[in-house]
């Protein structure tokens, strides 16, 4: 499972012209389901999501985690995360997860992201075609991948 996470000062995903989720401050999570993912990649992506320190303190130091400032998150599905690339010029998708499994993955995710943070998640809609607009704050951005715990 893949991660793109992306620090924001605001986003928004809206489908079909109308916004279906809306986050302040917060980090923007755009999740790749990949063949052979499972609940305990969801659950040590989002033990490191929620815990990673990227976050200003008072003295403008990467020091505090989601859970010290209490921010928001908007989930994004995004199979494109899981894109080969390495023969000719159009992208290869055999490796993301069938929407039939993605599908139910993706909305764990979201579930235990939830219950980790006790409070709502934003998201997007798994397949849908979405419009994310977003501030990336810093920028700050950073990939995370399940299955290469370095």
């Amino acid at each position: 499972m893949r991660v793109l996470i992306q620090r924001v000062s605001e986003a928004s995903v809206k489908i079909k012209g109308k916004i279906n989720g809306e986050i302040k401050q917060g980090l923007v999570l755009f999740i790749g389901i990949g063949e052979g993912d499972s609940e305990e990649d969801i659950d040590w992506l989002i033990n490191k999501i929620v815990n990673l320190r990227i976050f200003n303190d008072d003295k403008g130091i990467m020091n505090l985690s989601s859970k010290d400032i209490d921010s928001e998150f908007l989930v994004i599905s995004q199979f494109t995360l899981h894109a080969l690339t390495k023969k000719g010029n159009r992208p290869s998708y055999i490796k993301a997860a069938k929407p039939n499994i993605a599908i139910n993955l993706y909305e764990s995710f979201i579930q235990k992201l939830t219950n980790a943070q006790r409070k709502k998640v934003a998201s997007g809609i798994f397949g849908a075609d979405m419009k994310v607009s977003l501030v990336n704050d810093g920028p700050v951005t950073i990939w995370i991948d399940s299955k290469n715990k370095e």
